[in-house]
């Protein structure tokens, strides 16, 4: 019931007032449309509400509408409608008019808006000397038109909105913040005043003019803050934090579309947001379309209306100076300075004046020669100029590698110019500075607020020796630059420097005319540098040009150590050089001891690159061989490796030199699907690298293509589905390989590792050979450069080219961004078959017929080589041929044994008998003298009648009595025969 009461206390009060009103006495008439508007009722907790119809006066008419049922609370319309409350559907919003849905957005600082609250506080703690709350009263956010601006002291200065979501929605809006001496954050509380979750809290300042930030809120009640804090840096005052364009979305349903602020315009119907109006045109509120401005006139872009032309002064334009031709003159041309403004046509208007007049160029900056043409071209390595011509280092002498500018015909290649605007901070597209011979100095802006931006980028840095981080003196190069500002007013020259692309810092600042002088800063980490000067006329914003003539001018900007630079002029190498050295020939060093130079030995190279350190000699890695020049070391795929029980000797030939191509599936990476493309190449003649990467998304644009030629490479590939083009495309080719360092089972090479357990185990007892890789391009994470390892597994199943693997903890190839790990799984890895590889089978013989045939030994780890031996076919006798043999020996043997026992057998029985005589003879000669002499066998008598053995005896006794009788009758007839 009490959601009921609230949902028709608005119709009750407009019922209590017409009839208080028709109790005067006096008639109503019936409301028309024009004098009432429909509204909605508060959601009950069914998320229901009523359309009423409330009068815009109370009491002057009667019979307004029944309440009907309204739409949902969720509802809302699209960005570019609104919500007709008379049909409760949504429409377009018309042309000169805006609408964001379910959100609001606040462009127009004329004021503060309602709904934002201004805080200021401050940090410091009261002394009791004074009110520190009322020192900064003044210190909040200031709007001043198109933008918020936020204070500059220190005090913290808070902007504040709050607002409630129907349902999910973001915040977004742009920002200026060029100035780290302010601390600037913004954040977001619920209604339990507890901070969302946010990384992005404390903003970064920005360098290209507006940054767009966005946060998601959550339903419900969100209080976003903007909050800065100022601190005093060389007691200055910072520039402030801007903030424009606020849109919140999730709010409740917009009932009407918001007209175009002046200055913009919408064309057409359903638009969501108002372009700005281009220069030299303007609009009123609620535009459908920009007016040009008269003739007379003019207008910056996004302008209301139109500003009298001043006539032209001396300060309205430049001079500058053209490339030399082929004759070696240039050209002094003067131009209006960007945007015009000035009218010439105005009584004593200044003209601009006559262009054309020819003079001599200046001579080529140092480290530079003419070419064949008139531009001047940078010097080769091993060559120094004072720009007249490029001259080679003597022997003994390295060149100074470093960058020296003091010729100003032409803008140098890695310099660039802009203004920043000083009012909305934003780039305009055109030059600060211009050269001007033999100095470069700033030109006239669109306002003497505007920043003069001209910025020099480094690659990097190559010092003669390593920085040691625990030295006093960290000194890795150093840049000077003579310059000189002639100021009426208070301008003001900044001198920045940007470290990898981030923020840029400023070291110095020099305020007023200063006379002409040299700066020194120097550089203490190495890393890509950038360098800005940056010069403001003044600070304060006013229409036209007053100061053009206060200018800052460059004379001379002189960098040290700059890898890639050009050298001036040679220095003698040490006697133990500690840099990037290499005053001998291809192939020779410096030696220590005589300071001359010495060919390198066979089987070493010379490192000559600067990444690489000392130029000595060093010896080649294992399974490679240095060249003929001792420049570097190859290995040709023709190599034996020595490995324990067995020698690997391989070779390509289907895959010519070993160049082999592996691509990544692809993935998705913030909608934009592109996979990795890997090219490489194991072997080559002489040390030839033959794998290429190109470049073709730069060619196809009619830029120069970029072509990396190396051991390994890699490629970006994006799909022709993304980009519209008939095939895929290919970009940022990097080399991840350019020169072998050797080859070998080992896992590890000079600090590169090829950890075995990325991939599945090999054959215990065929270990992978390893390639390993070095690539000289460094970077920030890779100081050493990328390195690269490719394991060779032989698999004979595996023809061709094989497969190409990487691991799968590293879908990339790399773990750690530096070092690349392939596994090439090819039957080209094994190694040539032997004698070794394969064993005979020897078949049985049939019918007088033997096969030998020979077959590989399981598991196969050969390829190539020598062929199986062909089968061996040879005559043999079976085995019933010898079965016949071996019976009828066997037989004529047993027949033989036999009967020479039978024979022995008779032999031992009359022995036997004859000697049983003749002890019966003896024994009857002791007991008898009469007995005869004769032991013979007389005559009638028979060997066996009288036995020698009246008792039985068993069988091992007879043998045992028998064995001595013959011992006996033996040395009886030995004595007999005596």
């Amino acid at each position: 019931m009490a959601g009921t009461g609230a949902r028709w206390m608005p119709l009750a009060l407009c019922l209590a007032v017409a009839v208080s009103a028709g109790g005067t006495g006096e008639q109503l008439h019936v409301c028309k449309e024009s004098e009432y508007h429909y509204e909605y009722t508060a959601c009950d907790s069914s998320g229901s509400r009523w359309r009423v119809a409330v009068p815009h006066t109370p009491g002057l008419c009667t019979g307004l509408p029944d309440p009907v049922r309204g739409t949902e609370c969720s509802f809302s319309c699209k960005a570019g409608e609104f919500l007709e409350m008379q049909t409760q559907t949504c429409r377009p919003c018309a042309a000169g008019t805006y609408s964001l849905g379910t959100g609001v957005r606040f462009d127009e600082w004329d004021e503060v808006p309602h709904g934002f609250a201004n805080v200021a506080t401050n940090l410091e703690v009261d002394d009791g000397f004074g009110d520190a709350a009322e020192n900064c009263t003044a210190s909040t956010w200031v709007p001043l038109g198109d933008y918020v601006a936020s204070n500059t002291d220190e005090c913290t200065a808070t902007l504040m909105y709050a607002v409630s979501l129907k349902q999910s929605g973001t915040v977004t809006f742009e920002y200026i913040y060029p100035d780290s001496s302010i601390v600037f954050e913004f954040f977001v509380q619920n209604d339990q005043c507890q901070p969302t979750v946010e990384e992005s809290r404390w903003m970064r300042t920005t360098e290209k003019g507006w940054e767009f930030h966005s946060v998601d809120l959550s339903r419900g009640n969100n209080v976003l803050y903007w909050r800065t804090t100022a601190f005093s840096v060389w007691s200055k005052v910072p520039k402030p934090v801007l903030v424009r364009n606020i849109g919140i979305t999730g709010v409740a349903f917009t009932s009407e579309c918001f007209p175009c602020k002046p200055g913009t315009f919408a064309p057409t119907a359903g638009s969501t947001t108002c372009q700005p109006c281009p220069a030299n045109t303007f609009s009123g509120k609620g535009a459908t379309v920009c007016q040009p401005c008269d003739t007379d006139t003019y207008a910056e872009p996004g302008l209301g209306s139109c500003k009298l032309r001043p006539p032209c002064t001396d300060k309205d334009f430049f001079y500058t100076h053209t490339a030399c031709d082929a004759n070696g003159e240039t050209q002094l041309m003067y131009k209006w300075a960007e945007p015009k403004i000035c009218s010439e046509e105005l009584p004593q208007a200044a003209r601009l004046p006559p262009s054309g007049v020819k003079t001599r160029c200046p001579p080529c900056n140092p480290g530079f020669a003419k070419g064949n043409g008139s531009t001047c071209q940078p010097c080769p390595y091993g060559f120094y100029s004072n720009g007249s011509a490029c001259l080679s280092c003597p022997e003994g002498t390295e060149p100074a590698l470093g960058l020296e500018y003091k010729w100003w015909n032409v803008l140098p290649p890695n310099m660039e110019t802009t203004v920043l605007s000083g009012i909305n901070f934003e780039y305009k597209g055109i030059a600060g500075w211009e050269v001007a011979g033999d100095y470069i100095y700033t030109a006239a802006g669109a306002s003497d607020s505007d920043f003069m931006i001209l910025t020099l980028m480094v690659p990097g840095f190559s010092p003669p020796s390593p920085v040691l981080e625990d030295t006093e003196s960290r000194e890795v190069a150093r840049i000077t630059f003579v310059f000189e500002t002639l100021c009426s007013v208070g301008c003001e020259l900044y001198f920045m420097v940007g470290v990898n692309s981030h923020t840029n810092t400023p070291v110095e600042t020099w305020t007023g005319s200063t006379g002409k002088q040299s700066y020194t800063y120097l550089v203490e980490k190495n890393a890509t540098m950038s360098f800005t000067w940056a010069f403001q006329r003044t600070p304060y914003h006013e229409a036209g040009r007053r100061f053009t003539s206060d200018v800052a001018k460059l004379y001379s900007i002189n960098v040290t150590n700059v890898q890639g630079g050009v050298a001036s002029f040679c220095r003698r190498c040490a006697p133990q050089p500690t840099g990037s050295c290499a005053p001998c020939s291809p192939g020779s060093a410096v030696d220590p001891s005589s300071g001359t130079c010495q060919p390198c030995p066979p089987g070493t190279y010379l490192r000559a690159h600067p990444s690489d350190g000392t130029p000595t000699c060093h010896p080649c890695g294992p399974g490679t061989r240095s060249n003929q020049l001792r420049t570097l070391c190859y290995n040709n795929c023709s190599l034996a490796l020595p490995l324990p029980g067995q020698i690997l000797h391989f070779e390509f030939p289907s895959l010519g030199m070993g160049a082999g191509v592996g691509t990544r599936p692809s993935f998705s990476s913030k909608g934009l699907r592109y996979s990795h493309h890997f090219r490489l190449s194991l072997c080559g003649h002489q040390g030839r690298k033959m794998a290429s990467c190109a470049d073709n998304v730069t060619a196809g644009q009619g830029g120069p293509a970029r072509v990396v030629t190396s051991y390994v490479c890699q490629a970006i590939l994006v799909p022709p589905d993304i980009t519209g083009a008939r095939a895929a495309v290919s970009s940022q080719p990097v080399s991840l390989g350019d020169h072998l360092l050797g080859v070998t089972t080992s896992s590890v090479l000079d600090s590169i590792v090829s950890p075995p357990e990325l991939f599945p185990p090999g054959h215990p007892d065929l270990p992978d050979i390893i390639f390993f890789f070095r690539s000289n391009d460094m970077t920030q994470p890779c100081s050493s450069g990328r390195a690269t390892t490719i394991r060779l597994r032989c698999d004979p199943l595996h023809l061709g080219t094989g497969t190409l693997s990487v691991p799968s903890k590293c879908p990339e190839g790399t773990c750690d961004g530096c070092t690349f790990h392939f596994l090439w799984v090819t039957a080209e890895g094994c190694p040539r078959c032997s004698s070794s590889h394969h064993r005979p089978i020897v078949g049985a013989c049939i019918g007088g017929v033997q096969k030998t045939t020979y077959v590989w030994r399981e598991p196969r780890l050969c390829h190539g080589g020598d062929a199986l031996p062909p089968q061996v076919i040879q005559a043999c006798r079976s085995v019933d041929f010898w079965l016949k043999v071996g019976i009828s020996t066997g037989t004529c043997v047993a027949v033989l044994l036999a009967t020479l026992a039978a024979y022995f057998w008779k032999k031992t029985q009359k022995l036997e008998y004859k000697y049983s005589k003749l002890v019966m003879d003896a024994a009857a000669r002791e007991s008898e003298a009469t007995s005869p002499d004769s032991c013979a066998i007389m005559e009638g008598e028979d060997a066996e009648d009288e036995l020698l053995f009246a008792t039985e005896m068993s069988l091992f006794g007879k043998l045992k009595a028998l064995t001595a009788k013959v011992r006996d009758g033996i040395e009886g007839m030995e004595t007999t025969l005596e």
